[in-house]
């Protein structure tokens, strides 16, 4: 394990933020899936002003916020004392992880389809579990993200998903299995849920899964990327850019929005979304609130309600990567009969996994969202007042990583794992 005091992580930060200003540089990426962070944000927060925004990096549009706290944040700083330490390296692209038994997580491996365990306490890392699915890896695709149901200590169930071929192309998929009591195996495993239609390509899976309290599943999906697929997003006799709120057993939640549309899917719960990275829900208000991928700029962080439609590809805070406009560059989401993002980044973020911390460990987090950055190699913590956004802090941004998930731990720490293999934790002093 590789351990560094906050404190020297903050020296570094602000001797590599003054170098930044020295070198004038200034060129973000706008790709989400780029692996340049060479000129990725590295201010961490700055406490000189109330309106002192998180961001130091120019706007790549000219678009207006619809209100003031939509984005840009002021920046805030963390008070207490942390210390972070890398628990583990060497390990492939992580994209999904869920804490199962106390310090003890699963993390999917998206390239080479493995579910591994890893002992927060010790770093180690078990043999890749048998019986995962065959999946498809290329571009986006992968075994991606995993939980675990809501009755695990008696169903021993786990659920992944992953990106699958099966006729016409390629789909976000959803599956389960039973992990048998050494751990050493997934038994029974069935495909529950197929996104459909397939495609041929491999960009925009999204492909987060999470339990709702009445224990059915949402599951967030991209819509495919390219144009015109795109367009499928506003479409509800398609299951590409929604969030789907499905049962255990891959069928549509019978008080979905759409269940006595026939010409809609029943499975959609809400659209208009291009590719959602992350979900968690608000642990006082119960609001399930998620991340997706703008194009370049324009990522967003919505509150997701039945019914509603969020909006691409006809409205966005971003433009195309080519510099050109999307729909004439309207970004103004009410007038359109769509719903607002809470917030959006601009430049580019590419906001990946995330949670709230729900823990009394570090009480001046309590109920602030934590959001991995991938281009932006920063994770994001976000105050939250009201539905509106306050405050942003950027942690973690001399590291020089893509944070592809987050987690908070039983017992109060926040839990990253990487691109690049690594497994950080940030737990409070002492």
């Amino acid at each position: 394990m590789t351990k560094v005091s906050w404190s020297r992580l903050m020296f570094f930060t602000m001797v590599m933020f003054v170098l930044t200003l020295a070198a004038c540089g200034n060129g973000d990426t706008s790709d989400e899936e780029s692996t340049d962070n060479s000129d990725a944000d590295t201010e961490e927060s700055v406490d000189e002003g109330a309106d002192e925004s998180a961001e130091s990096e120019p706007k790549v549009t000219e678009f207006e916020p619809a209100f003031p706290e939509q984005t840009r944040a002021p920046a805030v700083e963390t008070e207490a004392e942390l210390d972070v330490e890398v628990v583990a390296e060497g390990l492939g692209v992580s994209w999904g992880m869920e804490e199962f038994d106390t310090n003890r997580l699963l993390v999917t491996q998206r390239d080479s389809a493995e579910l591994l365990i890893v002992d927060l306490e010790d770093g180690s890392v078990s043999d890749p579990i048998e019986g995962t699915p065959e999946v498809n890896s290329e571009g986006q695709g992968g075994l991606l993200d995993v939980t675990i149901a809501p009755d695990f200590d008696e169903s021993r169930l786990v659920f992944m998903t992953f990106a699958q071929d099966i006729e016409g192309g390629t789909v976000t998929a959803v599956g389960k299995g039973v992990l048998s009591d050494d751990e050493a195996s997934l038994e029974d495993f069935e495909v529950i849920f197929q996104a459909e239609p397939a495609y041929e390509g491999n960009l925009h899976y999204g492909g987060r899964i999470i339990f709702d309290d009445e224990d059915n599943l949402f599951l967030t999906t991209g819509e495919r990327s390219d144009d015109p697929i795109r367009e499928r997003a506003q479409d509800l006799d398609a299951y590409l850019g929604k969030v789907i709120h499905i049962t255990q057993d891959g069928e549509a939640v019978d008080t979905n929005p759409f269940i006595e549309d026939e010409d809609a899917l029943d499975g959609i719960y809400s659209y208009g979304h291009r590719n959602i990275q992350g979900v968690d829900f608000h642990p006082e208000t119960g609001d399930l609130w998620i991340v997706e991928f703008g194009p370049q700029a324009g990522d967003e962080l919505n509150i997701i309600e039945p019914g509603n439609n969020y909006g691409w590809p006809i409205v966005s805070y971003g433009i195309e990567y080519s510099g050109e406009l999307i729909n004439d560059g309207i970004s103004e989401h009410e007038a359109q009969g769509f719903v607002e993002p809470r917030y959006y980044w601009d430049p580019t973020s590419a906001p990946s996994g995330m949670s709230f911390y729900d823990s009394d460990a570090i009480p001046e987090w309590e109920n602030n969202l934590f959001i991995g950055g991938l281009a932006s190699s920063y994770i994001a913590r976000v105050v939250i007042e009201d539905d509106l956004i306050v405050g942003e802090e950027r942690l973690l941004t001399d590291e020089g990583e893509r944070f592809r998930d987050i987690l908070v731990t039983e017992d109060g720490a926040l839990i990253a794992i990487t691109d690049g293999g690594k497994i950080y934790k940030i737990a409070a002093a002492g």
